[in-house]
């Protein structure tokens, strides 16, 4: 049995697979470059984050009088800090992004009262 020659079906066929050859390649190369992007998004914020912690290492290490000066919102930097006592020995310290306010650390100190010293 013989096939009808058909001009230019082949090619026709070849055409059609290299478009669908490019439009994967295409969908490729685009994942790729969004993982790469996903991946600096990741790793700045690994950086801020690591900064933030730094940052709020000394905050801990602060005693009831400059907890209490820092009372209610203050810019630090490129954050904003919130400290609030909702009771009289604990502190409850917030750090968020400047820009956006999300979250990015929050934690509570205890700090007992001062002994009252007698005169």
């Amino acid at each position: 049995m013989q096939r009808a020659k058909r001009p230019g079906a082949v090619l026709l066929e070849v055409m059609v697979a290299l478009a669908i050859l490019a439009s994967a390649g295409v969908t490729v190369v685009s994942l790729a470059a969004e993982s790469a992007r996903a991946v600096t998004r990741a790793r700045d914020a690994e950086g801020e984050l690591r900064a933030a912690n730094a940052f709020f290492n000394t905050v801990a290490l602060w005693p009831r009088a400059d907890l209490d000066r820092h009372l209610g919102d203050r810019r630090q930097g490129r954050w904003v800090m919130r400290v609030d006592r909702p009771y009289p020995t604990l502190y409850v310290v917030t750090l968020s992004d400047s820009s956006t306010r999300a979250l990015i650390l929050r934690t509570s100190l205890y700090r007992p009262a001062e002994p009252h010293v007698a005169p």
